[in-house]
């Protein structure tokens, strides 16, 4: 069996997806469209110059989801390779779900762009943070959280790499006891938001508003989503857990191991940079990841 990962926030760079639409242009096609959906120039702006307008959370999500849907119509037209399971990391679930026919390439679009929006919107500037915590397990990590109110597991990335998000001030007093307790290494991100946690709430609330008005569709490959690290294939349990996922922790650790569980043998990261390549390989290097673009 063959998995699909697509990557979230953090691995947009300008110019990414060149590669591709310069050796098929008929893929710009869907730049076009995503542009016109949102009203956005999406091409001049992953292609522009201005890295901070890229990083603005409203256009990063947009922008990464068209590169890497564009990038995953060149794997199964191009390269004759079709994936059994699909995930994503954060943002890039939506990209696998739009993959799997859950919903619409436009429709996740425009979603989104609200997503980063209403993310954006949810927690004043300088009152929420992220720390990444290196080399120290996530039980450790759970019991020095019990100390603070206003701080949760964000990203469960590898066995050696655990992101937390809340509360600015709570987030660097918790980095340092991280320290403390034997974390080889400990970093304050350079985040815009809270992401992953309760602090971004009121977006939660506005994208279930948001997606009550879209049918969400049964999935054609197994989806593993990030809420829950398990098989999805209802529908409404799908939309559910992606409402769910904008506070909660990305189990991605788990969501790996329950694809090397269902019998997936080889994993492709779908998308710019090979951030999930290097957390599989972390995680479980029998998948053998590896970035779709390095295929010949």
């Amino acid at each position: 069996m063959i998995a699909f990962v697509f990557p979230g926030q953090g691995s947009q760079t300008l110019g990414m997806g060149k590669e591709i639409l310069e050796k098929y242009p008929e893929y710009e096609k869907y730049l076009d469209i995503a542009s016109e959906s949102i009203s956005v120039d999406l091409k001049g702006i992953i292609f522009g110059d201005d890295e901070q307008l890229l990083t603005l959370t409203e256009n990063t999500q947009p922008s990464l989801l068209t590169i890497s849907y564009i990038m995953y119509l060149y794997a199964i037209e191009k390269l004759n390779i079709v994936p059994d399971v699909v995930a994503g990391h954060s943002l890039g679930e939506w990209t696998a779900l739009a993959g799997a026919g859950v919903l619409s390439f436009e429709d996740a679009v425009k979603l989104v762009r609200l997503r980063g929006k209403y993310m954006s919107e949810a927690c004043p500037p300088g009152v929420g943070g992220m720390g990444a915590i290196i080399g120290l397990d996530i039980e450790k990590i759970n019991e020095v959280l019990k100390e603070f109110e206003n701080i949760n597991v964000a990203n469960h990335n590898s066995p050696e790499q655990i992101v937390i998000s809340g509360d600015k001030k709570e987030v660097q007093k918790a980095l340092e006891l991280m320290k403390e307790k034997g974390a080889k290494k400990v970093v304050e991100l350079n985040v815009s938001g809270p992401f992953h946690s309760k602090l971004v709430a009121p977006a939660q609330e506005k994208m279930a508003d948001e997606l009550a008005k879209i049918e969400f569709k049964t999935p054609k490959y197994k989806v593993i989503q990030n809420y829950s690290a398990e098989v999805e294939e209802d529908p409404e349990k799908i939309k559910e857990n992606l409402i769910k996922q904008i506070t909660g922790t990305v189990r991605w650790v788990e969501s790996i191991k329950k694809m090397k569980e269902i019998g997936v043998e080889k994993v492709y990261e779908v998308g710019p940079g090979k951030v999930l390549t290097g957390l599989v390989k972390r995680i479980d290097k029998t998948l053998q990841p590896q970035s779709i673009l390095k295929v010949k």
